[in-house]
């Protein structure tokens, strides 16, 4: 008999090909005041602002160029006031940036109180307005989440700001956004969601639903991705979509381990590319997982991870050893940088080691990691 567990997610999920063709008409049912927020062109979101338009909304730009800080959100805050609904189309730091606009509009304390690790992470005071996200990468799955990932500048840190009822009133996976996306953003992306399935089904937490949904996208994730660096292809920009789907729902109701326990405190000290910094770390943290471990159960999904990526990468029956170094010599093939060519020195892995310890992402890890093993980690991507 499965353990009991609890499960959330988004209210309703659209997902295939075709499913942003409708997304005006169903944003207009929940408010004609539109926030959207987008990347850093409007042009690649002008299809959508013609569209709301066209149902009779009022609609207010608003450009996410880069990994959402306080000070963005706090604009976006400000050129929320009076929507009444907010849309996100873009990749994970806009709709990141959208969810954490939404949630923070109606509240009424100063923002880093409702921050995690840096702030008092308190509960939100009111309802988030509603929010609706549309991704046109296929990597954090933040469009099932209940957390936003918010840059610190003055404490060079990462955090979230979270709660339950920031889970999106609609989300919409169309994979055909995605067509056609830069080779080094679909790397990065896809390794972070790929990242995102595995540490769910090796974490702590797992539980029977998350199980199911990792053990299926694990080993179509790292076919996909591979495919991908070969050709542009449809199919598999179909395949990354669910793979990135399945990683925010997996994660947002399990959890995570150390990959994100290290990439938080690294992006917020250094700026570095989040789904970057998950695929270089990917590898070490696994090896490091599967030498420190000793719960048989641990073990086991572990194993299990290192067949998958074995297969993947042509050396079938793999062990951890080999299986992870076919995957890092893979990705860096394809053009994944090492931690240092990201900008990533010692002294910010030094911090980052011991920064780790508070993160939300590193207590669900498989096994416990001294920060010594956390700053070996890092020096082995590089």
């Amino acid at each position: 008999m499965a353990a009991p567990f609890a499960f959330a997610t988004a209210t309703e999920i659209l997902f295939g090909r075709g499913q942003a063709d409708g997304v005006a008409a169903r944003v207009a049912g929940l408010g004609q005041r539109v926030l959207l927020v987008h990347g850093r062109s409007a042009d690649r979101a002008a299809w959508l602002a013609d569209a709301l338009t066209g149902q009779g909304c009022e609609v207010t730009a608003f450009a996410v160029p880069r990994e959402p800080d306080t000070d963005l959100v706090a604009q976006g805050i400000r050129a929320a006031q009076g929507a009444q609904v907010v849309v996100a189309l873009g990749g994970g730091a806009v709709i990141d940036a959208g969810k954490a606009i939404a949630a923070l509009v109606p509240a009424t304390r100063p923002m880093l109180d409702y921050l995690e690790v840096v702030g008092r992470g308190l509960p939100l005071d009111h309802p988030p307005l509603p929010f609706v996200a549309i991704p046109t990468t296929a990597g954090t799955g933040a469009e099932v989440t209940r957390n936003a990932v918010i840059g610190v500048p003055e404490h060079r840190r990462k955090v979230s700001l979270r709660d339950a009822r920031m889970l999106p009133r609609l989300a919409i996976v169309d994979p055909a956004l995605t067509d056609g996306c830069p080779r080094p953003v679909t790397l990065a992306s896809g390794l972070d969601a790929i990242t995102q399935v595995i540490e769910p089904f090796v974490c702590t937490r797992a539980n029977a639903l998350t199980d199911a949904l990792c053990r299926d996208a694990i080993p179509r994730g790292l076919a996909a991705i591979r495919r991908l660096m070969e050709a542009e292809d449809a199919e598999a920009r179909d395949e990354m979509a669910w793979v990135s789907l399945c990683g925010g729902l997996a994660l947002a109701n399990a959890g995570l381990g150390a990959v994100h326990g290290l990439a938080g405190p690294l992006g917020g000290l250094t700026g570095a590319p989040h789904g970057a910094i998950c695929g270089a770390l990917l590898p070490p943290v696994l090896m490091m997982n599967r030498h420190a471990a000793t719960d048989p159960g641990a073990i086991e999904r572990l194993d299990q991870v290192a067949r998958w990526i074995g297969a993947a990468f042509d050396t079938p029956f793999a062990s951890m050893p080999e299986a992870v170094r076919a995957l890092a010599d893979w990705s860096h093939r394809a053009g994944l940088p090492a931690l240092t060519a990201l900008g990533i020195g010692p002294e910010a892995q030094a911090a980052a080691a011991q920064a780790a310890a508070a993160s939300s992402s590193m207590k669900a890890n498989p096994v416990a990691l001294s920060e010594n093993q956390l700053r070996r980690i890092m020096e082995e991507a590089g």
